[in-house]
């Protein structure tokens, strides 16, 4: 299996990496075709397709921010089941997030990801790979160590409409284990800078922002 960068959507694999993205999520999740140019060509965004004989079976995009020093998966994708695709990202990403924050100086104190609630998510098929269901991937996250950030989570939707989407919770995956909460700062300066990009922001996400930069701490819980 080849851990593939990509990096244009000129890029042969991209368009595979697209439609496996709009099978997997649901509409309002997945950033439209031509959307995906500028992000693609931006250095700090690392998207990787995992490819087998020739095929996209998984694909994982994350980035790294040495200012404050933290990650984000933005997403983890396995196209099909019992090839060994999740560790193989994960170990990749974990590699490269280790190289990034070297050459940054830096020493991260843990990662963030978005995870769906399955009991809010129940409609959504999620291509029918069953290592994609939520409550899999829920379990996966766990296991790996991250934690459920107490807040009452929104995020905008990515076909800049707009919308409010409250199907996943916000995760942290600490460096230390015996971690149990996070500065409040720290995650509102996080998902402004993270959802810069997207120009519609609804009203329900700039409240919670509020909520966030009022709380002081939050906890960190089980996943």
């Amino acid at each position: 299996m080849t851990y593939h960068r990509i990096t244009s959507i000129e890029d042969s694999y991209f368009a595979s990496l697209h439609k496996l993205l709009q099978t997997i999520f649901p509409p309002e999740e997945v950033l439209a075709y031509e959307l995906w140019r500028e992000p693609l060509e931006d250095p700090t965004i690392h998207v990787y397709a995992a490819i087998h004989e020739g095929e996209v079976v998984g694909s994982t995009e994350y980035r790294y921010y040495p200012e404050l020093r933290v990650a984000m998966t933005d997403f983890t994708i396995i196209g099909k089941p019992s090839l060994g695709i999740g560790r193989f990202l994960l170990r990749n990403r974990e590699r490269d997030l280790a190289k990034l924050a070297g050459q940054s100086g830096t020493t991260p104190i843990g990662m963030f990801a978005e995870v769906y609630d399955p009991y809010r998510a129940e409609e959504h098929a999620f291509g029918g790979v069953s290592p994609m269901n939520p409550f899999v991937r829920r379990e996966v996250l766990s296991h790996i160590g991250y934690k459920r950030i107490d807040l009452a989570y929104v995020h905008p939707s990515w076909d800049h409409e707009g919308h409010a989407v409250s199907e996943l919770d916000l995760c942290f995956l600490p460096q230390d284990e015996e971690m149990s909460s996070i500065d409040a700062d720290l995650v509102a300066e996080f998902l402004e800078g993270y959802y810069a990009a997207l120009p519609n922001k609804p009203e329900e996400w700039i409240r919670m922002i509020e909520q966030v930069r009022a709380a002081g701490t939050l906890g960190l819980l089980p996943l």
